[in-house]
């Protein structure tokens, strides 16, 4: 088998062979170039220690010296080379307590966790594949290498990047090492919410968000996001809906885009509905201000995990506009837009299709005709430069200052009162018009 190395990994390996060492690449990267997917990173390993890396090139950073990984700078990319190394003990479920190095490589493929994931590649040797990957590649199998309780073990997020995995090939997951799963989620509770954050994250923008259902069954969801589990079984006896509210959610995660921001909102855009649930007396389900609690739900969960702020913002703000639903005028869109964002408003429009498409056929084509006559009164509100913000006024606050008006809670109420007079008739945005509403409004 021949893989078409980059330019600058064929560098990196040829020098290290040209100093009498062994080099390969190594690990997802060599998973990758076999599947014909494009490796995000190169990864090399050999045979030479850090410090003998270190001196056979120019620009090199101590990324993770102490583990034997140096980052190799070549131009403007970087490259993480490390020594063959054996792991010792593991004993907080994440990092071995001391790593060994050694010149074998079976030795250093033997500690990763897929076997997918633990091949190794040169031109001279070409594919080193001591544990089976390429049969599982074959055999679309996500399996441990060695035993699956050991892998686990040593390192508790290998439980979550299984699933991940899965979702990324859409490949499932070995019995034995899908066992092992099942016996040591619980072990997922020592792992940093950042690290849960980004596995969850590559889940969820994968060519299949639905395995986080597998997370579930696997007792995955139960230690990472109890919120899940509580969607689990809640039916929805409505006209609108024909599944329950996490199957619906599953349905609307494969509708949308793989867009990080569009499919969090996804995941927790009914989250609140097993908290507002009530039957009326004819049997029929109501979740009223379930958008709301879905919302509060969506930004504890994204604070518990550690999201960035801009993130929790976005995705918290759809979650709370996800069921918005107007008559699609011109001056229900601009109110629309001035409310959920500008910026944001084509999500909502999304998130809004994936919702609908994942709901009953009832009244179906009568909502999506609504969300593309939204869409177009949008896209001609934007070509028409419509003011739908307070920095698109026709007046600022000084204007107002020098018609008299003081700095403070009236002058800011003031200026919202003017937008929303504009957002009721565009033509109104002229600086004369408003100057004599405010005029008027003083005057009074």
């Amino acid at each position: 088998m021949k893989i078409n190395l980059p330019r600058k990994v064929l560098m990196i390996i040829n020098n290290l062979r040209l100093h009498g060492y062994e080099a390969y690449a190594v690990g997802g990267c060599v998973r990758d170039s076999i599947l014909a997917r494009r490796p995000e990173d190169w990864d090399i390993t050999t045979s030479a220690k850090p410090e003998e890396i270190k001196k056979l090139f120019r620009r090199t950073v101590d990324t993770g010296i102490e583990h034997g990984t140096v980052t190799v700078v070549l131009g403007k990319d970087s490259y993480e080379v490390t020594t063959y190394r054996i792991d010792g003990a593991y004993e907080d479920n994440r990092h071995p307590k001391e790593v060994q190095f050694t010149n074998k490589l079976e030795e250093d493929l033997r500690r990763r966790d897929f076997t997918i994931n633990a091949m190794a590649y040169n031109d001279e040797v070409r594919l080193v594949d001591v544990f089976g990957g390429m049969k599982d590649l074959n055999r679309h199998l996500i399996r441990c290498v060695g035993d699956p309780i050991e892998r686990f073990s040593e390192d508790a997020l290998r439980i979550l990047r299984a699933v991940r995995f899965s979702a990324q090939l859409g490949f499932p997951i070995e019995p034995e090492t899908k066992k092992a799963v099942k016996e040591l989620a619980p072990t997922l509770e020592n792992i940093s919410a950042e690290r849960i954050q980004t596995e969850l994250v590559k889940l969820l923008v994968s060519p299949h968000p639905e395995k986080i259902r597998d997370a579930y069954e696997m007792g995955i969801t139960k230690v990472i996001l109890p919120e899940w589990d509580a969607m689990e079984g809640v039916e929805q006896h409505t006209p609108h809906h024909k599944y329950d509210v996490a199957q619906h959610t599953l349905h609307a995660l494969k509708n949308i885009k793989r867009d990080k921001i569009l499919r969090l909102t996804m995941l927790f855009h009914d989250m609140g509905k097993p908290f507002v649930k009530t039957t009326d007396e004819k049997g029929c389900d109501h979740f009223k201000g379930h958008a709301l609690v879905s919302e509060e739900t969506a930004r504890k969960v994204m604070r518990r995990l550690k999201f960035d702020n801009d993130t929790v913002k976005k995705v918290t703000r759809l979650v709370c506009y996800h069921d918005y639903r107007v008559e699609a005028t011109p001056r229900n869109v601009r109110r629309a837009m001035n409310r959920i964002g500008v910026d944001l408003f084509p999500y909502y429009l999304a998130v809004r299709m994936a919702d609908v498409k994942a709901q009953s056929p009832y009244k179906r084509r009568e909502k999506i005709e609504n969300i593309i006559a939204m869409r177009e009164l949008y896209q001609k509100i934007l070509i028409d430069e419509e003011c739908v913000t307070l920095r698109q006024l026709a007046v600022s606050g000084r204007d107002l200052m020098e018609l008299g008006m003081k700095p403070g809670r009236e002058l800011g109420s003031m200026l919202s009162e003017l937008l929303e007079y504009v957002i009721d008739d565009p033509a109104r945005n002229e600086k004369e018009i408003l100057r004599n509403y405010v005029i008027e409004k003083i005057d009074k």
